[in-house]
Parts: C-alpha cells; sequence; structure tokens
C-alpha cells in the first residue's frame, strides 16, 4: 500500500478541483487505479496563477538574496533524498518505471538537480556593456515573474526538477501542469518544497488535462513564460496560446526520430550495437531523444540485424518491481495502442519484422509490449517518419556516406543523432552535417 498524494497543490494547501472532478491514476503494470486524482480545470489553473502571482509581487521568494534561496533548494534536495524510497516507489507505481531505475536516475537526477541549482544562485553574473565614456549600460538577470511548466510523463520527477530548479533559483513563482497520466511524484515535491522553505505560493501544482488545464495555462495572460516538454504537435499548440494571449516566452523542447549511424568500419560493433538496444529500449522507447531509426552500412547490415535482434530480446519487459527487470510497461492503455498500431503499419508496409511486435504478459492487466526489430525499412515508411515513443527500432540500410546523411537528415525532427565509425574526418563531417 502507498499513501499517493491526490489533491492539487495550491498557495501552500491541499485543495479539491473547483469542479469537483477527480481522475484515476492507473498503475500500468496492473491496470489497476493506484488512487483518484483532482482534476484540475481553468479555474484551478486562474487560482494557481492568481497565487504565484501575488507571491512573486509580494517578494516573499523572488526578494530573497539568491544565496538564501540557493540554500533553500539544496534543502530541498535533502528532503528528496530523506524520501527517496516514497519517491521511488510512487515513480514506479505510477508510470510502470522498473524500481532499479526509478531510484538510481530518477531520484538521484531530480536531487542533484536542485542541489546544483542551489549551488548556483548566487554565483550568476550581470554585465557591464562596452559603453563609451558618457553612458552606463549595465545588464542584469532579472526573474521574469510567473512561469508555467508543462511536463510529460516519461520521466515525471526528473523534468520537472529540470523546469522547477531554474526557474525558482533566479526568484520566479511556478504553476507547474504534470501530465495527467503522472502526477503523484509532482504532487508529493510540492508538500516537499513546502516543507524545505520555499514560501506558499511560490510552487503550485495543478494536474489536469492538456485540453483544459494546459490551454489555460500556455493562454494565461498573467503567465510570463511557459517551459514545455512534450510532443511536438503540443509544442506548437503552446506557441499558438503564447501568440494570442500576451507573447508569453516559450521554451518549448519536444519531438524526436533519433539515427544511430554504423559504419562498416566502427572500431567496436559489439558495443554499438548494445548502445543502440539500449538508447531504443530503455525506458520501453518512451524518450524523445529514443535512437529510433538504425542506419547501417551494406557490408555489415546482416550482422547487425542479427545481433539487434537478440538484444532486443534481452530487453524483455517484467514486473516493474522487480530489482532484475530492466524494462516495464508503457505507461498506458492509449500508448499501448498506439505502439501497436504503428508495428501493425510497419509490416502492412512492407518492412520485415525481425523480432517483438506484439502485447505480452496480458494476464497482469498491465500494458506491456515486446521490444520490436523492423529490418529492410526505407525511410519514407510510417515507422520511419513518425514518433512511436514505444521499444520499436526501424533498421535501414545505406551504402554511401553521402546516403546516409541524406537518409538521417530527411525527417521533420532534429533533437539527436549518433555516428559509429574508427575515421575521425568522418566523424566530424558526419556530426557537422547532421
Amino acid at each position: 500500500a502507498v499513501d499517493a498524494p491526490s489533491q492539487l497543490f495550491i498557495d501552500g494547501e491541499h485543495v479539491d478541483a473547483l469542479s469537483g472532478e477527480r481522475f484515476a491514476a492507473v498503475n500500468p503494470a496492473t491496470g489497476e487505479t493506484i488512487t483518484e486524482v483532482a482534476l484540475g480545470g481553468a479555474a484551478d489553473i486562474d487560482a494557481a496563477v492568481d497565487s504565484a502571482r501575488t507571491a512573486f509581487e509580494d517578494g516573499r521568494w523572488a526578494n530573497l538574496a539568491p544565496r538564501d534561496r540557493g540554500q533553500v533548494l539544496i534543502k530541498l534536495a535533502g528532503c528528496i533524498e530523506d524520501n527517496a524510497e516514497e519517491l521511488q516507489l510512487l515513480e514506479t507505481l505510477d508510470v510502470g518505471k522498473p524500481i532499479r531505475y526509478s531510484r538510481r536516475v530518477d531520484v538521484a537526477q531530480t536531487v542533484n538537480t536542485y542541489a546544483w541549482y542551489g549551488e548556483a544562485a548566487d554565483k550568476l553574473y550581470g554585465e557591464i556593456a562596452p559603453t563609451g565614456p558618457h553612458a552606463l549600460g549595465m545588464i542584469t538577470k532579472e526573474p521574469i515573474g510567473v512561469v508555467g511548466a508543462v511536463t510529460p510523463w516519461n520521466f515525471p520527477m526528473m523534468m520537472n526538477s529540470w523546469k522547477l530548479a531554474p526557474a525558482l533559483m533566479a526568484g520566479n513563482s511556478v504553476v507547474l501542469k504534470p501530465a495527467e497520466q503522472s502526477p503523484l511524484t509532482a504532487l508529493r515535491i510540492g508538500e516537499l518544497a513546502l516543507e524545505a522553505g520555499i514560501p506558499p505560493g511560490v510552487l503550485n501544482v495543478v494536474p489536469g488535462y492538456g485540453e483544459t488545464a494546459g490551454r489555460a495555462l500556455g493562454r494565461h495572460p498573467f503567465v510570463d513564460g511557459i517551459t514545455f516538454t512534450g510532443s511536438t504537435e503540443v509544442g506548437k499548440l503552446f506557441l499558438e496560446y503564447s501568440a494570442k494571449s500576451n507573447m508569453k516566452r516559450v521554451s518549448a523542447e519536444t519531438g524526436g526520430k533519433t539515427p544511430n549511424i554504423i559504419f562498416a568500419d566502427a572500431p567496436d560493433l559489439d558495443f554499438a550495437i548494445g548502445a543502440v538496444g539500449f538508447s531504443i529500449f530503455w525506458n520501453t522507447g518512451e524518450m524523445c531523444i529514443a535512437g529510433s531509426r538504425l542506419l547501417v552500412e551494406r557490408p555489415i547490415y546482416d550482422q547487425v540485424v542479427e545481433r539487434v535482434g537478440e538484444v532486443a530480446d534481452s530487453w524483455a519487459p517484467g514486473n516493474p518491481l522487480d530489482p532484475k527487470t530492466k524494462a516495464g510497461p508503457v505507461v498506458d492503455d492509449t500508448q499501448l495502442q498506439k505502439i501497436i498500431g504503428y508495428i501493425e503499419r510497419g509490416t502492412e508496409e512492407g518492412a520485415r519484422l525481425v523480432t517483438g511486435g506484439s502485447r505480452v504478459l496480458t494476464e497482469t492487466g498491465g500494458y506491456f509490449v515486446e521490444p520490436t526489430v523492423f529490418a529492410d525499412v526505407r525511410n519514407d515508411m510510417t515507422i520511419a517518419r513518425e514518433e512511436i515513443f514505444g521499444p520499436v527500432l526501424s533498421i535501414i540500410p545505406f551504402d554511401t556516406q553521402q546516403e546516409a546523411l541524406e537518409i538521417a537528415n530527411d525527417t521533420r525532427y532534429g533533437l539527436s543523432a549518433a555516428v559509429w565509425t574508427s575515421n575521425l574526418a568522418r566523424a566530424h563531417t558526419m556530426a557537422a552535417g547532421l
């Protein structure tokens, strides 16, 4: 049993949604409801923004000395460390992340992030502009005001820290809307922030749906900036929300279709293939930088296809509460059906299924899918064009360095890439061209 937080966190208090509505937080490993969470809507976003605006304007946080803000963030890092066991369990139950990674990666990186920004708080300097003797131009760094943070479900705790820590360090107030699939650790860290000394109203947490709470935050006239991580389609919506409201600044990190490019002269093919497997099958492929396209030079193509298939089999999913499990379920049934749909599309369009391709462990009630490898993929196939956000790898052959570069760049995404070669000139040329 776990005591999961279930109310909105606004102005330092736990409150129900003004509508009284709730939604189910579901354990993707079992399909069972963990708890019912208050469903924030536009009115709740208004209340959270009002709280954040009041807190910012009266200076309860923004007017503290940077060192004092930093000390509070360092204390928050300590509070998270002290509650690591609870937080890693909440993360695993909420999104199906294997417990071995919830502690080693998600909690650890969250602690490090708050501590790092706490240490950096009093080390950001302004500038004096190079003016003539009769003018003085000073550049100062100031908080922008109220920041809206909208975060995804693949690394909930860690992604939240990447947004909250720098915003809070600078003296801003924040309204966080976590993904509806992953609200639990966000709500708990809101409580821990208060315990660490962040004043009420400075950090507010409002779980809700993107089309209601997210939209309200993006269009709110008293929000000065939005930081968003998620799909490209929704990232574009936040740019529209900004344009249609107060032209708030938007920082968006969105989708990817990462190419891993292996040349025949790769110095350690075993290492490269292992890294390729990790880059697509870790976290069940639910990563914006997942290495979902593998480009292989033709002389080693058949060899790599066979060995990648063997690597995929080593990432078979299992119970995320088992410390030996490397891969858990995908986040929910919607995502499962989306991934299965892409797999079916890959077969229909003529790609060769090497391994995987099916839902598994159905007796658990969870949303498990096999690591899946397609070979003989063309770059115009759907599975090579669209972000699947699941453990599905497309292997594409190439004959020349120029062809590899053209295939890699023939995508609407541009987030990450990797090149495996022992030719230093080729490595730098490819890196510059990607």
